[in-house]
């Protein structure tokens, strides 16, 4: 991988992807069973059933002591590592920003981003889920600490928001491939 610069874009690697994940997954761990139980039950529900009280809103008091557990977890993190897993989310939210997926989750641009950043803070099974089938999305599930959470711990702690030199947005409907009719 060479610099944005140089014209070659530069894309998470394996080891940061899976870095990532961890990170996500010992940050749900430490809160207990209750959301792991509920992060079950939404990726195992039946997307198809037309019941409002299926638990899909569940998670939501959880999410706040996710992103802090997350937040603790990153504490002794390097500029280098926090943009190396910044790239990772941004990649994540420019991937699944696509017109089958707002199908699913509706809202505005930056509702739509919320909502992505929903299923990418829900970890990595809900995530390859709902890429592979929309229908598996919350609709207006949002998590909007998720979408720029490491660029936001890069700014605190170094003064400054990451190069992730991927030349791609995580904002809503700039994914060409997502959008293409």
């Amino acid at each position: 991988m060479t610099d944005l610069a140089d014209g070659v874009v530069k894309l998470p690697s394996a080891e940061d992807e899976a870095r990532f994940w961890a990170l996500v997954e010992s940050a749900w761990e430490r809160l207990g069973p209750e959301p792991a139980a509920l992060r079950r039950a939404l990726l195992t529900r039946d997307p198809d059933a037309d019941d409002d009280d299926d638990g899909r809103y569940a998670l939501d008091p959880w999410l706040d002591p996710f992103l802090d557990s997350l937040r603790q977890l990153s504490a002794g993190l390097s500029s280098r590592e926090l943009t190396d897993l910044d790239r990772v989310v941004e990649r994540k939210l420019h991937d699944i920003d696509r017109a089958d997926v707002h199908d699913v989750t509706d809202g505005s641009d930056d509702g739509f981003l919320y909502c992505r950043g929903f299923v990418v803070a829900l970890g990595r099974e809900f995530y390859e889920a709902v890429d592979a089938d929309p229908a598996v999305a919350v609709p207006d599930g949002e998590c909007e600490g998720m979408c720029y959470f490491f660029a936001h711990l890069h700014d605190e702690r170094f003064g400054g928001w990451p190069e992730t030199g991927s030349g791609i947005s995580r904002e809503s409907c700039t994914n060409p491939a997502g959008w293409s009719e």
